[in-house]
This record gives structure tokens, sequence and C-alpha cells, in this order.
């Protein structure tokens, strides 16, 4: 593969699992204070990161078959994970680390037949 898809792929992915967190602590902050400042700080950035995300990964379906570009969105499933794990201080249990693996594996797994 080039070095332009793969960083355009790198991109979106890395924009949606940004998108995801920033979401996810706008929404706890939204919970103690409602939908005021410290929601907004969190909302607008998630906003314009899937928003990126979505634009690229539409471009990227006008150059590519979905089988080739959706085996590597399956990925966010583990990156999520692993980064609200890290970030937000989330419980990552064995089940929930399995399961993302298994997810991520059947992507590939159907994105190869």
């Amino acid at each position: 593969m080039k070095i332009v898809p793969f960083f355009l792929i790198f991109t979106s992915l890395v924009t949606f699992v940004a998108g995801q967190l920033l979401f996810k602590r706008a929404m706890e902050g939204s919970h103690a204070s409602g939908f005021g400042k410290e929601f907004l700080k969190f909302f607008l950035p998630g906003i314009a990161a899937m928003t990126v995300s979505f634009f690229l990964t539409l471009g990227l379906l006008q150059r590519f078959d979905l089988s080739f570009v959706y085996p590597f969105q399956g990925l966010s499933v583990i990156i999520i994970s692993a980064t609200a794990a890290f970030l937000l201080k989330e419980k990552l249990s064995f089940q929930l680390l399995l399961g993302a693996v298994l997810i991520s594996l059947g992507v590939v797994l159907v994105s190869l037949s």
C-alpha cells in the first residue's frame, strides 16, 4: 500500500477514536453540570473530529473498496477500549479485551473472503 492512503486511513481512524473519547468526556461532564461551557469544551471538538473522520472515510470509499477500508475501521474497537482505559480510567476486563480482539479478527476475516 502506498503511504498516502495509509496516512489517510490512519488519520480517519485517529479522528474517529478522538471524537468518541471527546463525546464520552462531554457526556460525563453534562451529567454533573448540565450542557454548559464544560460540556461544549469537549463536545464541539468531538463534532469536529467526527466530521473529519466522516469526510475522510467518504473520500477513501471513493478510491478504495469497502472491503479494503473497513478492516482498518475495525481496529477502532481495540484502540477505543485501550485509550478509554488509559485516558478515562475505565476498567478494562479480560472479557472486554477478548471481545474487542474477536470483533476485530472477525472484521478482518470477513474482509478476506
